[in-house]
């Protein structure tokens, strides 16, 4: 029986390491098996490794809009119709920039317009862009977009600083202030206006209404087939 009781508190122990629900004698534990996590330290404080899916910092097309929008007014950027618009293009040399995403422009855009997109189709694979993903696809999203890095390069390869542009995309947005809006509504071609004139670009114009208005006014279109 001594040694039927002195092989039962052999065994004990390991019974105990296998249940959540009881505590692990301290003499159990081998603390050099421990793994040790390592921290930066600063004065004052203690910080982890950032995470993998921490969003980069904020660039300027993520300015907030109220910025952008007072930018953009001080900087006498101001906004016109499609019907103005085409006038400009035709009578003063304008060109409209077309900054949709490249598959829209390819299907139709306004006869004579250069494309730049300010914002891509999603390329990348690291842990944020694959929660922004995620996002887009929880709202039915499956094309989701982000900022385009290569924008101002492609406005510089086709349009130099002295160029009169007509900046548009879809729908245009406002900086009119209404009941409902203050502040207007912020737009891709008013994100790509801030940018334009952070660039240094001088003659910097904005569709209202967007190329929808264009399209609706039945003014000259072209395609990339018949471009």
């Amino acid at each position: 029986m001594a040694l039927h009781s002195a092989s039962m508190a052999t065994l004990l122990p390991l019974q105990q390491t296998n249940s959540c629900s009881r505590r692990v004698p301290h003499s159990m534990v081998k603390i050099s098996s421990l793994p040790i996590r390592k921290y930066n330290r600063s004065p004052g404080s203690i910080q982890p490794r950032a995470s993998v899916a921490t969003k980069p910092s904020k660039s300027p097309a993520e300015e907030d809009w109220k910025v952008k929008r007072e930018y953009l007014l001080k900087n006498q950027v101001r906004s016109v119709n499609a019907t103005e618009a085409y006038r400009m293009v035709k009578e003063d040399g304008f060109i409209v920039l077309d900054v949709r995403p490249e598959g829209d422009f390819k299907e139709i855009h306004p006869e004579g317009a250069v494309n730049a997109q300010v914002y891509r189709l999603i390329k990348e694979w690291t842990a944020w862009d694959i929660a922004r993903r995620a996002a887009f696809a929880f709202f039915g999203i499956f094309q989701g977009t982000e900022e385009n890095p290569e924008f101002l390069n492609d406005v510089r390869s086709q349009l130099d600083k002295d160029s009169r542009i007509i900046v548009a995309c879809a729908a245009g947005g406002t900086m009119k202030p209404s009941a409902n809006l203050a502040d207007g509504q912020q737009s891709r071609s008013l994100i790509a206006a801030y940018l334009l004139k952070l660039d240094g670009y001088k003659n910097v114009v904005h569709l209202e209404g967007g190329l929808r208005s264009w399209f609706n006014e039945d003014l000259p279109t072209s395609s990339s087939e018949t471009s």
